[in-house]
């Protein structure tokens, strides 16, 4: 990975007994030699220096990174955390916008726009390379150019017609407007649910709003301004649930915000993400040299980092990455 190198960045994978940590460590100097984990799990005997935790999603964050005191994460963040696991979080904090030392290194955040208190960091090694981590994206309009790009996936194919949309707020709203009084919309608690909420505010709804227990207690702890908020048991117009608990819920028309096509529930397309065309135009907007897709599995990193290369950008998935560490 000559072009990593010369930047100064060598990225590393952590194999197990189970096979390959899902994400990044990123190995660089800046005065000394610094390891930074990016939205993995607890690394046991190999501790990097830092976790760099962007968001509360389960898929970029470890349990047991939440418990420990080299976990790094926004305010908001480190909130969620604390209400999904009702533990404390140990780690630092800090509020999105704000450079903050780790380890003698300036650590620059920005927002991406994916879900509350999702951030990306952003920091220079010795050599002067720019290293931005994104996490997941929604809007990229806040982040900064740099050298090295370390991104997503989730609708990285562009081949893949699935990965061009753009969200539908007009069949939200006129969901809203036909069934106010009976409605229920399937959402993920953290993040889907939240907007889904704000949507309804902008939309016009002013009515109760009924929630399951984790996205009421997320909503109410995270949000502002969220209007009336309750139970699912209580005297309620529009519900929102999980899309697994949705077949549940009795109301006359439901509908799950995702931008999947799996469900057999009717969905409106709400995604807390950039489609493939996003991707693109924020990776040129960055304008790296370098670029690792580190999230998710499967095949739309590849098919990104492809994409990339033809480009003149160079780019790989995680999986092409060979320097490993077992642990």
């Amino acid at each position: 990975m000559k072009p990593l190198f010369d930047l100064g960045v060598l990225p590393i994978r952590h194999r197990t007994g189970k096979g390959f940590k899902p994400h990044v460590c990123l190995t660089f100097n800046a005065g000394k030699r610094l390891t930074f984990a990016v939205d993995t799990t607890n690394l046991s005997a190999v501790q990097p220096d830092a976790y760099l935790i962007t968001h509360a999603h389960s898929d970029h964050y470890g349990k047991s990174v939440m418990m420990s005191e080299r976990a790094i994460c926004s305010e908001e963040t480190a909130h969620a955390l604390e209400i999904l696991y009702k533990k404390k979080y140990a780690g630092r904090t800090f509020r999105i916008g704000e450079t903050i030392d780790i380890c003698g290194v300036g650590v620059k955040t920005y927002h991406t726009h994916h879900t509350i208190g999702s951030s990306a960091f952003f920091w220079e090694n010795e050599v002067g390379t720019k290293i931005l981590v994104t996490g997941d994206v929604k809007e990229a309009m806040n982040l900064p150019v740099c050298d090295c790009l370390v991104t997503e996936a989730n609708y990285g194919d562009p081949d893949d017609s699935k990965c061009h949309f753009k969200d539908d707020i007009n069949a939200f709203r006129e969901a809203v407007e036909s069934s106010s009084d009976d409605l229920a919309f399937g959402a993920y608690a953290f993040g889907k649910a939240q907007r889904a909420v704000k949507l309804l505010r902008e939309s016009g709804y002013s009515g109760v709003i009924g929630m399951d227990d984790n996205s009421l207690a997320l909503t109410s702890g995270l949000m502002e301004n969220t209007g009336h908020l309750v139970d699912l048991s209580s005297n309620c117009g529009i519900k929102i649930t999980t899309p697994a608990e949705i077949p549940t819920i009795s109301a006359s028309k439901k509908f799950i915000l995702t931008g999947r096509h799996d469900y057999k529930i009717p969905t409106i397309n709400i995604s807390d993400h950039m489609d493939v065309n996003g991707l693109i135009s924020m990776t040129q907007k960055c304008a790296p040299e370098a670029v690792i897709v580190y999230h998710p599995g499967g095949h739309r990193p590849f098919k990104l980092a492809a994409y990339l290369n033809k480009t003149g950008i160079y780019a790989r998935a995680l999986e092409q990455i060979s320097t490993c560490i077992d642990i």
